[in-house]
């Protein structure tokens, strides 16, 4: 077991995530909405829109119309998602974006032509192509990632040395083009992940990379989303994707109900309760969660915007 870390980073996804899954159309001005009220959060990340195919993923086809509309704050950055080179090309051309650079492997191949339409060959050529246009764009490679690390509704279990073998491939083209990723993903994207086994993966990837930086994408269809993250935390992982609310999921995952990442609020309120800084205020994401809510226009999974921070409570009690 590692240190638990004394701050831990939260990239907030809900933006990206939520708009991508939901079944009905949002409005373009309540989708901006939704990035301006978590730029006053205190969060410091927010990935703010997907420059994908509007035919497979319609929730994000006034991508362009959304990034041209929020309001930048100072010490915020805000990214966005694309697949292959027209996404980034979209990306780059909004001009209002802070362009991370980012590749990763599936450990699916059954998943990965469901939701790329591509082979693990095919993935790996891109990640090639996609390097190649971030060095003549002079774009730093921040991060790699192995999506379905922990398991697939396909495929089933996922075998450690899968993924192991799928870090050194992204450590390999890398190193092809003489760049290393500064922080490497490990993506329980189909929920398949228990603290035993998020333990067990990130024990065995910190055993043969012990220099990697990692980090958890971790999904919640089955309530363990806020389990995970505290096994990573023994496991001394800092960095974490969420979403406000608890909103999103894959399109592509066959889950039967909704399928959403770990839950913003309620990992900060398990964050604030250890005593770990996050630089989030929980009160204002609380309302933030709520707003998120009346936007999609359903209840969402999360806890904590229903029974409010415990800090709120003692001040009342005292």
């Amino acid at each position: 077991m590692s240190d638990i870390p004394t701050r831990v980073q939260i990239n907030e996804e809900g933006p990206r995530e939520g708009f991508q899954f939901e079944k009905g159309p949002i409005p373009t001005a309540r989708k901006i909405e939704l990035i301006d009220a978590l730029s006053e959060t205190g969060l410091n990340h927010i990935q703010v829109a997907s420059f994908v195919n509007p035919a497979r993923v319609p929730g994000w086809a006034d991508a362009d119309e959304v990034v041209a509309g929020f309001r930048r704050k100072p010490g915020v950055e805000y990214t966005a998602l694309w697949l292959n080179l027209k996404g980034l090309q979209r990306a780059m051309a909004a001009g209002r974006l802070d362009i991370k650079g980012s590749f990763s492997l599936t450990a699916s191949e059954t998943f990965l032509k469901r939701n790329q339409q591509r082979t693990l060959d095919d993935n790996i050529r891109a990640a090639h192509e996609t390097i190649r246009m971030y060095k003549e764009h002079g774009i730093p490679l921040e991060r790699a990632g192995i999506m379905a690390a922990f398991g697939c509704n396909f495929e089933g279990e996922v075998p450690h040395q899968r993924v192991l073998d799928l870090i050194q491939a992204l450590l390999d083209i890398g190193a092809e083009h003489g760049i290393t990723p500064k922080v490497f993903s490990l993506a329980d994207t189909m929920a398949w992940a228990t603290p035993k086994s998020i333990r067990a993966l990130v024990g065995k990837v910190r055993n043969r990379y012990p220099d990697l930086t990692l980090s958890l994408h971790l999904h919640d269809t089955r309530g363990m989303g806020i389990a995970n993250a505290y096994a990573g935390l023994e496991m001394g992982v800092a960095i974490y994707d969420a979403t406000v609310g608890g909103l999103g999921g894959c399109p592509f995952a066959a889950h039967k109900g909704a399928a959403g990442n770990v839950c913003t609020e309620d990992l900060v309120f398990m964050l604030d309760e250890m005593g770990i800084e996050t630089g989030i205020d929980l009160d204002k994401l609380i309302e933030v969660a709520q707003l998120a809510e009346d936007i999609v226009g359903h209840p969402l999974p999360g806890s904590v915007k229903m029974g409010g921070s415990l800090k709120a409570l003692r001040a009342r009690l005292h």
